[in-house]
């Protein structure tokens, strides 16, 4: 296994201890708020799976250890997200939970904008449900 560097996003969040805060609070929040009604309603009744698999994936997608690759090989998220149907709705929801996340952990301003940049390009490619744009009419 190999040790992430100091200055990846892993160990500016605070390693295991933070990325596990904030999984947390993401998920506190979905599991809470109105706001993620309808992407809620995508997730078992137990968070306690999607807690932890977010956690391992995030630990590598920041630069820590590949935890979730070594137990469950690529992640392929698109693939594994074709079943539910993702559209604007459900991403901006799930960004909604994310950035409060974020927004309540403690790290360097740069490091938040850099992540919820990240965040966004990914939930916008997780969409795949075609959405008709309102009339304009």
């Amino acid at each position: 296994m190999t040790q992430p560097n100091d200055s990846t996003p892993y160990v500016l969040l605070g390693g295991d201890a933070g990325l596990r805060q904030l999984v947390d609070r993401f998920y506190d929040l979905m599991d809470s708020a109105p706001e993620a009604e309808n992407i809620r309603a995508l997730h078992p009744h137990s968070l306690r799976t999607s807690r932890e698999k977010l956690y391992l994936f995030l630990t590598g997608w920041t630069g820590g250890p590949p935890l979730y690759v070594e137990r469950f090989g690529h992640p392929r998220l698109r693939m594994r997200h074709l079943p539910f149907s993702i559209g604007g709705r459900e991403r901006d929801q799930w960004l909604w939970c994310m950035d409060h996340a974020l927004d309540e952990h403690e790290i360097p301003d740069a490091l938040r904008e850099y992540l919820r940049t990240r965040f966004h390009a990914l939930a916008d490619h997780l969409r795949n449900r075609i959405e008709e744009p309102p009339d304009s009419a």
